[in-house]
């Protein structure tokens, strides 16, 4: 994942009404396999990497924007935000979303990417070497 994602999420969690995003992304993302996780709004409609929005904790909780690539059994996080609340959105535009996979794709060709782990619950983000 870029460190875009990493940035906004350390943003989300220090807001006491957004620290259960930890959580939410354990939950969702986590011992699942590729098949389970792409189960959210497809946004461009391939199947063979699927970009991908998924609604976390109810209708005004969060939204993750992430891109799966099917043959190498990858996923990357791409973005997250509240769609309420003083740091909410409404959802990506089609240029942002657009700009968002030009930078992940970017990341992934240039191996700049983190890779996210839980240890005890707290997400741990990895300089991917």
């Amino acid at each position: 994942m870029p460190r875009r994602f990493q940035n906004r999420n350390e943003k989300l969690k220090k807001k006491r009404q957004h620290n259960s995003i930890e959580k939410e992304i354990i939950e969702y993302f986590f011992n699942k396999n590729i098949s389970e996780l792409t189960t959210g709004d497809l946004i461009n409609g391939s199947t063979e990497t699927p970009l991908l929005k998924k609604r976390l904790d109810s209708s005004g909780g969060f939204r993750i924007y992430f891109l799966v690539l099917i043959k190498s059994n990858n996923l990357y996080l791409m973005f997250v935000h509240r769609k309420t609340t003083s740091l909410g959105l409404s959802s990506l535009s089609k240029e942002e979303i657009k700009m968002l996979c030009k930078k992940v794709l970017s990341s992934i060709e240039l191996g700049n990417l983190y890779v996210l782990t839980v240890l005890d619950n707290p997400l741990i983000f990895k300089k991917n070497n």
